[in-house]
């Protein structure tokens, strides 16, 4: 078949290259027949290798491509079962919101996103630390951590989560680099292809790849303003019988909402009921100004999983995690860790406990939660001006989970925004099933641009 492109389209020459080769693929005579090698089809195109190589990588982890060592690259000769081809469907739709989430905007304003900006950031205290990281300790810039990470870090974690009645010992919190390779150690740990997990919906997008990618099926539960709808999540528990519920119980992404304590108890005796484990992403604790009941203080770190982070606080580049949990289970996560990742950085780790330790962790977040407050009254108000809908006003953090009445899907608005030099992500990329939504995530923290006040104010 010929395959086409244009140079001078907008649309990236990997895109078009990908949709093509998908085209040909569904031909009922491709099943295992060869492609082009790479030299051959970016010959024929004028464009680089690279453009190709990426276009059969991305088909290659969607399964519809095989590779071959030393033969090339061939159509998936065997058809896959409808469960796995959609976990694969959704696998590629989340790691393209994310390609393009995570592309430099140039002028633009990352109005969706979901981290804070960099001005936020306090790099004085930040560069501070790393001086004295660097100047008492070579061991971080050269050696690997230990296996559970840096023990004066845990050591300090272990205090920090008393002040949330969450009582673990040291040895019971595991480093990771970041809440996602938190999550990909319990996922690889707990879970085998074929297993259901129940996940918040809306939720998190990233989650629902990572499930997809492990082979595991994914259902929904209904996430309502004071934490996951329970009468739901009981009818997904006695319908699919799942291993576990994954809940992000404060300022939860992407609606903003924070479990209540009624809540908290509902889900964890039907965790009791039917066996089933509970991981609780709670990276936003530090936005929190009041603590509230997590699911780990009331269960006492028996069947829930506890995930904490400071990449979204302190700085995403530094990608410092944990995990907290049973004795029982805390060395199969180890093994896993050291498997899949070997160790965490020491010198990030390093720095978390010297920033902890005097001080400078403690000011920044007393800064950034007064910050984020006073954005998000201006944000609530312009948006009460252009006539939107706010699924419930958080107490803090950095989300909003809004509609407008007069847009029926948020990728209209996503375009429209972008007419403005504005990137939004489309509401439909959090939902843990197919379909169009017209909510929309709302970053406060970079509603200061007044490009963000105009889009807000103008559809009324």
């Amino acid at each position: 078949m010929q395959w086409q492109i244009e140079l001078d389209h907008q649309r990236p020459l990997v895109e078009q290259l990908v949709e093509q080769l998908e085209s040909g693929i569904r031909q009922p005579s491709a099943p295992g027949s060869r492609l082009p090698s790479i030299r051959r089809l970016s010959a024929e195109l004028g464009v680089s290798r690279n453009v190709v190589i990426e276009a059969y990588e991305r088909l290659v982890a969607t399964g519809r491509v095989r590779s071959r060592q030393g033969a090339g690259f061939f159509v998936a000769a065997r058809d896959v079962d409808r469960h796995e081809q959609g976990a694969r469907d959704g696998m590629a739709d989340v790691s393209s919101a994310m390609w393009d989430l995570f592309q430099d905007p140039g002028d633009g304003l990352r109005l969706g996103c979901g981290w804070l900006p960099i001005e936020w950031r306090d790099d004085a205290v930040l560069a501070h630390a790393v001086r004295q990281v660097t100047r008492h300790s070579a061991s971080g810039l050269f050696d690997y951590s230990t296996p559970l990470g840096a023990p004066e870090l845990r050591a300090v974690l272990q205090e920090r989560l008393r002040g949330l009645a969450i009582d673990v010992e040291a040895n019971q919190l595991l480093m990771t680099g970041g809440a996602t390779q938190a999550l990909d150690i319990i996922v690889r740990c707990l879970f085998r292809p074929g297993d259901t997990v129940l996940v918040e919906t809306p939720g998190y997008y990233n989650l629902f790849g990572l499930l997809h990618l492990n082979r595991i099926r994914v259902v929904g539960v209904r996430r309502n303003a004071d934490g996951p709808d329970t009468q739901h999540l009981e009818a997904m528990i006695e319908e699919h019988s799942p291993r576990a519920f994954y809940c992000n119980s404060v300022f939860h992404n992407p609606t903003g909402s924070t479990l209540s304590p009624a809540v908290a108890h509902r889900v964890l005796q039907l965790a009791e009921r039917h066996d089933m484990q509970i991981i609780e992403d709670d990276i936003y604790a530090d936005f929190q100004h009041h603590p509230t009941p997590r699911l780990a203080s009331l269960d006492g770190i028996d069947r829930v999983l506890y995930v904490g982070s400071f990449s979204k606080s302190l700085s995403c580049s530094l990608r410092v995690g944990y995990i907290a949990a049973a004795p029982g289970l805390i060395g199969s996560l180890v093994d896993v860790k050291m498997l899949s990742h070997i160790a965490t950085s020491p010198f990030a780790e390093q720095l978390v406990t010297t920033l902890l330790r005097n001080g400078g962790y403690r000011k920044m977040m007393e800064r950034l939660r007064m910050r984020l407050g006073e954005q998000s009254a201006r944000a609530l108000r312009w948006l009460e001006q252009g006539g939107w809908e706010v699924y419930t006003v958080p107490e803090g953090g950095m989300f909003l989970w809004i509609r407008h009445p007069r847009v029926h899907s948020s990728r209209l608005l996503v375009e429209a925004a972008g007419q403005l030099g504005i990137r939004l992500s489309a509401g439909d990329v959090f939902l843990a099933a197919e379909g169009d939504t017209p909510w929309l995530r709302l970053n406060v923290a970079y509603t200061e641009d007044a490009r963000a006040r105009q889009f807000l104010t103008a559809l009324r």
